[in-house]
């Protein structure tokens, strides 16, 4: 049975903890506004979240058949980080169940840690604006350290160990999600609602879930 006091649960943030994907594209589509475009298609915008910024004004301009020089990509993805950091969180909200599940586990002693791709410098005010920061030990960005995911040493710094005095567990939506855990050698659960680009399901995790509300039965089926 697992001991939910001895884990240590690292979750990365956009895409499986919060719906980081309507500011994301409200911020793209203000960006490419400079270059005299429309509102990109949502969808696929959203499906190119987890890429980062440069990847979402590429994908934006790729489908507008909107060519630029490379230094203008650079203005560009200025812009977006300008704008994003300045209004961060209009309209992103928590997953259903997210909230609620976190806390529980939390009472129950489990140790959580935000292990995202997103820089840190983004990621603990939109954390903060929404209220949850007292949920998490660490909120650990990619500008944090020199090896983020899909490396091992991301996993093992937002966990605070290398799975010494508590078992690690990872959630995540995507590929470096997986990857990373796998380098950890821990196990991975992953948000089937997620951003990734690769089907759920073929991604290798350990347990596939539709729902947040899941994570603690997924958590007692893997007998850590």
């Amino acid at each position: 049975m697992t001991d939910f006091s001895r884990l240590s649960l690292c979750l990365d943030l956009d895409g499986t903890i919060i719906d980081t994907a309507p500011d994301l594209v409200r911020v793209l589509n203000l960006v490419i506004a400079e270059e005299g475009l429309p509102e990109t298609a949502f969808d696929e915008a959203r499906r190119a979240v987890g890429f980062g910024s440069r990847a979402l004004i590429n994908g934006a301009l790729e489908r507008a058949e909107h060519n630029v020089p490379e230094a203008r990509i650079d203005e560009l993805q200025k812009l977006f980080l300008m704008l994003y950091a300045e209004d961060i969180c209009q309209l992103s909200q928590p997953f259903n169940g997210v909230v609620s599940t976190l806390k529980a586990m939390k009472t129950q002693g489990v140790e959580l840690s935000i292990c995202t791709n997103k820089p840190g410098y983004l990621a603990r005010p939109l954390i903060a604006e929404l209220s949850l920061t007292s949920l998490f030990k660490r909120i650990i960005g990619s500008d944090d350290l020199e090896r983020n995911k899909p490396f091992a040493d991301h996993i093992w710094m937002a966990a605070g160990h290398k799975g010494t005095s508590r078992k690690i567990v990872m959630v995540g939506d995507s590929q470096p999600d997986v990857m990373a855990a796998r380098n950890a050698k821990v196990p991975v659960i992953v948000m089937s609602y997620g951003y990734s680009t690769i089907p759920a399901e073929k991604l290798g995790a350990d347990r596939v879930l539709r729902s947040f509300r899941d994570v603690p039965s997924a958590l007692k089926d893997l007998n850590l």
